[in-house]
């Protein structure tokens, strides 16, 4: 049977352990560093119009800051894969996750109260890098920080599945409701860590993340015809 390689990057397993960093640092940052969303930016944008609406001007720069912390999270993932892509020595995505991991680091140090903003800039912009490096999971576009997509996927799928008896549609949907599983599991565990460990709990997000750079070494087959 013909094999080939894949990319542990877009294997299930290692989208699972990324959703579940990205499910914990939504609860993370919205519980302890003052109910900013760092993910889900339509949160933020949401909350941005309804503070410019009530006349909040104080609050516009709180929601601004991290929306535009997360599009130059994009811009620099972009420029990071531009420059590494051509470089086998190590994957470029690895180079993501370990700048994650470093970032988060240092934000677990630092206290909550007077510098949530500057986590919350810190936090939006790995949440970017995240979201930019890992859009596939076995061919199929899934995002590891966020559910609305995963959501509409899954359930085209699972309709397509049913009305055509299509198994392979079937699987596909289970795969993205995995995927939601595995966020909402995350963001459990944010909240039970952040009420017990306050701004040390991103240091769980940091193991999540040395365990998936780790595992990024590992090469997967797969039957050619699977993929």
């Amino acid at each position: 049977m013909h094999q080939k390689q894949r990319q542990m990057s877009e294997t299930f397993r290692l989208g699972a352990l990324l959703t579940v960093v990205g499910g914990f640092l939504d609860t993370y940052t919205y519980l302890s560093r003052g109910g900013v969303f760092a993910n889900a930016q339509t949160g933020n944008i949401v909350l941005l119009a309804l503070s410019l609406a009530q006349g909040n001007y104080e609050m516009l720069l709180h929601y601004l800051i991290p929306i535009l912390a997360f599009a130059a999270g994009v811009m620099v993932t972009d420029m990071v894969r531009a420059h590494f892509r051509p470089r086998p020595a190590i994957h470029w995505r690895q180079l993501i996750v370990a700048a994650e991991f470093l970032i988060l680091l240092m934000v677990a140090y630092v206290p909550p109260g007077r510098w949530d903003a500057a986590v919350n800039v810190a936090v939006s912009f790995v949440c970017a890098m995240q979201v930019e490096s890992f859009r596939k999971i076995r061919g199929n576009a899934v995002a590891t920080t966020m559910c609305t997509g995963n959501l509409r996927s899954g359930t085209a799928l699972l309709f397509h599945g049913l009305h055509t008896r299509d198994r392979g549609a079937l699987r596909q949907a289970l795969q993205y409701y995995g995927i939601i599983l595995f966020f909402i599991l995350g963001a459990a565990l944010g909240v039970w860590c952040t009420e017990l460990l306050s701004g040390r709990a991103a240091l769980v997000c940091c193991l999540l993340l040395l365990t998936a750079f780790c595992s990024m070494f590992i090469r997967v087959e797969e039957d050619a015809s699977a993929s």
